[in-house]
Formats: structure tokens, sequence, C-alpha cells
């Protein structure tokens, strides 16, 4: 090419550096099948994320959910404005372990997925995504919970920023057909330190040291609903053990010879939970079938 003019051969030169370059990187992320599932995964492979359809969630229903009638209606109320397109609240359940957080967020949408409901699951890692994954929900039709289970930060992580911005923080109004679903086991998120509400001590040259826990707590209060869960009675206990042991199929006679191991069950795990609840009813339903096997 020796009559070609110097910038057409720069040029030709810089386009071929770029196509090989373009070759190197993954594959743009497909846009997910909307009709393939109610619920997703937000997954990351090479720097790019996507949306993975959950083909089987787990089918647990509102009325599976024993001693948690408050939190319940609640939550369902809440669920049902948003998707009847009218106001509703960015939800933070918080409290005892295995009382139900989870399994509440995952019976609202078997309830109302009939209705568009549809749920995002994202991981605490994954929470500076947030902005591209609503970018991908917004205009659709659907209605969408972003789930975040288990959600707390330790000092030094910033992740909490992303899902701040999302909240209530951003330039830009949160679209109407998303909400924030979260659980944890603290409340404020954030681990809180007595010496950040002494004004007069110096924490890590922190001027202010009172302003980081304003910080802290602030992330919180961008949850419009907060339900709280509290640790179960015995009665409440055994209450789901029964309710489990007969979704199983275990006989009344065998229920009602239960008590004792149910509760030394719970004892050797240190909680009376719901969780704990299942596990029992489901060990003693698996022994039944195999007892009735032989």
């Amino acid at each position: 090419m020796p009559n070609t003019p110097p910038l057409e051969r720069l040029l030709a030169r810089a386009e071929a550096v770029l196509a090989r370059f373009e070759a190197t990187l993954p594959p743009l992320s497909p846009l997910p099948d909307w009709n393939a599932a109610v619920a997703f995964r937000w997954r990351k492979r090479d720097g790019r994320g996507w949306l993975q359809p959950v083909p089987h969630p787990h089918p647990i229903r509102l009325a599976d959910l024993e001693n948690v009638d408050d939190q319940k209606a609640r939550i369902t109320l809440n669920t049902q404005q948003f998707v009847a397109g009218h106001g509703a609240n960015n939800v933070l359940l918080t409290g005892a372990r295995g009382c139900g957080k989870s399994s509440l967020v995952k019976a609202v949408l078997n309830e109302f997925s009939a209705q568009g409901l549809r749920l995002i699951e994202v991981d605490k890692d994954d929470l500076v995504d947030l902005l591209d994954i609503v970018d991908v929900l917004d205009g659709r039709p659907e209605k969408f919970i972003i789930f975040c289970d288990d959600l707390s930060f330790e000092a030094g992580e910033t992740a909490y920023k992303a899902l701040k911005t999302v909240l209530d923080g951003s330039i830009a109004a949160p679209p109407d057909n998303v909400l924030i679903y979260a659980t944890s086991n603290r409340r404020h998120l954030l681990p809180e330190y007595f010496s950040e509400n002494l004004e007069t001590t110096r924490v890590n040259e922190e001027i202010h040291p009172g302003e980081a826990t304003e910080e802290k707590i602030s992330l919180s209060e961008r949850f419009g609903l907060w339900i709280s869960f509290y640790p179960f009675s015995q009665d409440d206990y055994l209450a789901i053990v029964y309710h489990w042991l007969r979704e199983f199929g275990v006989s009344e006679a065998v229920i009602a010879a239960c008590e004792r191991d149910a509760l030394n069950w719970a004892l050797g795990r240190g909680s009376r939970s719901g969780r704990v609840a299942w596990q029992f009813a489901r060990d003693l339903a698996g022994q039944q079938a195999g007892t009735a096997a032989r």
C-alpha cells in the first residue's frame, strides 16, 4: 500500500488491533428468557454478569409458615400492593436465625408469581452490579423483587454503597417495577463498635467518629418496611414440627409420641427454630419411610 495516505494506514492498523482485542473478550451476555422461569440468579464469569433461570424454585407456601402470622401479613400486603402497581416499600427482614425470613420471601414469590411477580437472587459480593441489573429490568411488564439473603457487611467492605444507591440514593428515580427484599441477622447490616459512639475518641484518625455510626444506620433506614423475627417458644417449635410431619405423611400415632425426641433434637442444636423443626421432621419422616420399606 505504498500510495495509501499515512492516516488511512494508521486507521487500518488501529482497526486490526481492535479486532484482535475484541476476539479475546468474552461474548456479551444474552438477555434472559423471561418465560423460562419465575426466579433467576445473577451469575458472574470473566467479569460479565447474566441472569440464570432457576427452573425449580423452592415450593414453600405461605400456609407452611407457622407462628409468624404478623410478619406474613405485613410482607404479603406490601407485595400485593407492589404487584397491583400501587405504592410499596423495600423490605428488610431481621432477627433470629432459622425463623422463616428467607422462606417468607420464597413463599411470597409462589403466592404472586401468577400475577407477574419475579424474583432475582443476588449474592452480597455481586451487589456492585445492582445498577446493571436494574437497567435490565427497567421497563419490563413484570414486577421484580431483588432478593439479598443473609445480608451483612464487615468493616472495610464497600458493596453496601451500591445498595444504598439503588434503594434511593441515585440521581435517577428507582424503577416502579423493582423492589429489594433483604434478610439479615443484623438490624443495621454493618458492624458497630462502642468506640464509634465516643465523640471525643479518635477512631482510625476519624475526626467525627459519630458520623461513621450515622453512615451505617442510614443503610437500614433506606428500607421502608422493617419486619422483625423472634425466637420461638417451645410450643411454637412443636407446632411447626407437627405441621411438617403431617406434610411428610407421618402417622398421627408417631407424631403424638415424638415430643421428647423433637425437644432433644432442638437442644442438641441450641435453637428452637423453624429450620430446626423442619430438619427434625424430615429426619423422622425418613426413618419412618425406611422402616415401612423393610
